[in-house]
């Protein structure tokens, strides 16, 4: 195993490897048993035959993390392998997407934000209907966002909602123009921008621009997380153990991310 993953990384890509070797026992060891694709595939096929309905086919796939705990470790891990260069890219065969037809059992919620450099799905290393991305400029929650993860917690019983967002963020960036800047965008520029300008309004005076950027995304998350757990259904779902709120923070350069999952990591 460890000669695998050495095989092909640069001397200053050793410390990546072994953070990746320090959390695969933790992984392993907490990782909710799965069929293999094989046998997943092998039972589709027997239901097919039988003439099994569309309802009973896709009642078959189990969801990958069924606590919030388990789905947190299940993203942390993905994301592990993606950031140490040994990400799975989790294929399907024909039947398994068959078997999502009418049913989807995404484990996570992760609010996200639209940009192009920021893939969700690849990021943690997840396949198709694992995760139920909810996508918008800045990872604000606002009616339309809000609407998307209520239906994901109380209708697809996610486990975690993640807001997560990222290194370099052009809309964080632009929500910290002046109002005579902000006045020049778009209408519907404006009203996303002004999701979070409340956010970055008072952040620490940094002369470092890029630790300075990396503060202010982290204090939009924090207050879209806040906001998140407002929300009445998210609200009920958290009193009942039956979701984690959490936030993150996708480090393009890297492809790491780093979970604000704490209320002192959350504070304010």
């Amino acid at each position: 195993m460890i000669k695998r993953v050495i095989t092909g990384f640069t001397v200053a890509n050793l410390f990546i490897a072994a953070a990746v070797l320090a959390e695969e026992p933790i992984a392993k060891q907490k990782a909710v048993p799965q069929a293999t694709p094989g046998e997943l595939d092998l039972k589709l096929r027997e239901a097919l035959v039988k003439g099994a309905s569309m309802e009973e086919i896709a009642k078959l796939k189990e969801p990958a993390a069924k606590t919030p705990q388990e789905a947190i470790i299940a993203l942390k891990s993905g994301n592990s392998r993606f950031f140490g260069g040994m990400a799975r890219r989790p294929e399907m065969s024909a039947n398994e997407r068959r078997a999502q037809i009418l049913q989807q059992t995404p484990f996570a919620v992760v609010l996200g934000c639209s940009d192009s450099r920021v893939p969700i799905e690849i990021v943690y290393d997840q396949g198709l209907g694992d995760i139920f991305a909810v996508r918008v400029a800045g990872s604000v929650v606002e009616p339309a966002t809000a609407g998307s993860v209520e239906y994901a917690v109380k209708h697809l019983k996610s486990k975690v909602l993640v807001v997560m967002g990222h290194e370099g963020c052009g809309a964080v960036k632009a929500a910290m123009l002046t109002p005579e800047e902000l006045k020049g965008e778009p209408e519907h520029v404006q009203y996303l921008l002004n999701q979070i300008t409340p956010a970055v309004a008072q952040i620490a005076k940094i002369r470092d621009p890029k630790a300075k950027m990396r503060e202010a995304v982290m204090a939009n998350v924090r207050r879209q997380v806040a906001l998140a757990k407002e929300n009445p259904v998210v609200k009920a779902a958290i009193a009942k153990n039956e979701l984690a709120v959490v936030g993150a923070y996708y480090e393009i350069s890297s492809g790491q991310v780093d979970f604000l999952e704490t209320d002192e990591e959350l504070r304010l």
